[in-house]
């Protein structure tokens, strides 16, 4: 016989992975894929010896990996992208350009600002990162800055559009949760969004000042890659149209899955066209990544990536992340802890600075988006009306913690694949991730404040729906 999970048993499988994933980070040095395996096995063993049969243990695994089918094709043609945007020349013509004219003093901001445009248009942090993010590494490279200070720039960027951007996933199913509408809620995010990101890209530009990079750039280092480049691709301005093609893709609200195969396999007939790649080459470019000995090692390691295959990790990464969190929806374990949570909200600052705080509970034990926002929607959008308070503000707070604020986890499915894209560790890249500590951030204090916190009264409508179903 089933019984319910208490809060001592609830937070037994959380404390295992939390364990397990700082022993990885600071001791093992083994990645994240074993601790959350133990965060699956203690939730599945608690599970079991609360009276749920193992046969049912499976299919709420299940149930949880089947939510994240969509990401793991689209994390496989990312992989694919990378390939063929390499081979065809799209991203080291990117690098070549970009090498010759971006100021240096200016370079960090203006990652996070070009990067959040592209991302806004695209709706994709993940296809932002994959593309133009690689390009930024590559240019930081040259320009003499830290890899973790370009990458926690690209990330900042990338969220930011992402977390505006009509078109992505996360900004549809953080007000649908929520119950609110969509442009309510992305009208609401310009209150800690554009701060944030203001904010953000003031401290981009003075750590980009008072880096030692600005000094030191080294201008035969830059002409090394740019002939490097030029040896082994055939670089022309037009192949920038490959990324201005994807944005009118997005913006003509093509599906994401069918929109990013056509780029990727464009840029595979592009590969064949304009750098005379055989179809066999590129068969393996989309399989097992990009490959060149140019004889230059900087040019080396910005090109040799990509490929279906380089994204197996994180998609494992995904898979695992979410049985687990399949297990801890479906046995109350997150409900347990965030009505735990919820009996100690008194007022308006409480709530706020409660849900994300709970969001990234969820987001530490589950390293997903989707369940960290998911799930502290559900469980809270309730609290909120009773208090009078429009749940477009939890939208905004799931959000703030769910989408960008994961980031700041390190075996978060969003930070694992920003590290294995842009080749740094999350360990590197958090501290200078600017925006995603800012935005949860911004949120407490508007909490504890009131400003731009939006009342609502929803007893009427309650009322009526119950009177209406009482008549019929």
């Amino acid at each position: 016989m089933k019984k319910e999970l208490t809060f001592a048993a609830s937070i037994i499988p959380i404390f295992a992975l939390l364990v397990a994933a700082a022993s990885s980070i600071f001791i093992w040095k083994a990645g994240m894929h074993i601790p959350l395996l133990i965060g699956v096995f203690a939730a599945a063993v608690v599970a079991r010896i609360c009276g749920w049969r193992w046969e049912k243990i499976e299919k709420m695994m299940v149930n949880g990996v089947s939510r994240a089918l969509p990401a793991v094709f689209i994390l496989l043609i990312i992989g694919i992208i990378v390939g063929t945007w390499i081979a065809s020349g799209v991203i080291p013509t990117m690098i070549y350009y970009g090498l010759s004219i971006i100021e240096p003093s200016l370079f960090i901001p203006l990652v996070a600002l070009i990067t959040g445009i592209v991302s806004i248009t695209l709706g994709s942090s993940f296809t932002s990162i994959a593309t133009i993010g690689i390009a930024f590494m590559a240019i930081g490279e040259g320009l003499g800055f830290p890899p973790g200070l370009v990458a926690g720039a690209v990330i900042s960027g990338a969220y930011f559009g992402d977390k505006l951007s009509p078109l992505s996933d996360t900004t549809n199913i953080a007000p649908a949760m929520a119950e609110t509408d969509l442009f309510s809620h992305i009208k609401h995010m310009l209150w800690d969004t554009i701060p944030a990101f203001v904010i953000a890209l003031i401290l981009y530009w003075f750590v980009g000042l008072s880096g030692a990079a600005i000094h030191t750039v080294d201008t035969n280092g830059i002409d090394l890659i740019k002939t490097g480049l030029g040896d082994v691709f055939t670089i022309h301005p037009l192949l920038l149209l490959m990324p201005v093609f994807t944005i009118v893709l997005m913006m003509m609200r093509v599906p994401a899955i069918p929109a990013l195969m056509i780029v990727g396999l464009l840029g595979a007939v592009l590969a064949v066209i304009v750098q005379g790649s055989s179809v066999s080459e590129i068969a393996q470019v989309m399989t097992s990544g990009f490959s060149v000995d140019s004889g230059i090692a900087t040019v080396d390691s910005l090109l040799n990536k990509g490929g279906l295959l380089s994204m197996l990790g994180t998609v494992g990464l995904l898979v695992i992340a979410t049985a687990l969190g399949g297990i801890l929806e479906e046995t109350g374990a997150f409900e347990v802890v965030t009505r735990k949570m919820i009996a100690g909200v008194r007022s308006t600052g409480t709530l706020i600075s409660t849900t994300i705080l709970s969001t990234f509970v969820v987001a530490f034990a589950s390293g997903a988006q989707f369940l960290a926002i998911i799930l502290p929607a559900r469980t809270f959008v309730h609290t909120y009306k009773e208090m009078g308070i429009d749940t477009k503000n939890l939208s905004r707070c799931v959000e703030a913690a769910g989408t960008v604020g994961i980031n700041l986890v390190p075996w978060g499915v969003p930070a694992i694949f920003a590290a294995s894209t842009l080749g740094v560790s999350p360990g590197q890249f958090i501290p200078y991730a600017f925006f995603a500590f800012l935005v949860p951030l911004i949120n407490i204090i508007f909490g504890f404040t009131g400003w731009t916190i939006t009342k609502k009264s929803y007893r009427e409508k309650e009322e009526i729906k119950t009177e209406g179903a009482i008549s019929l």
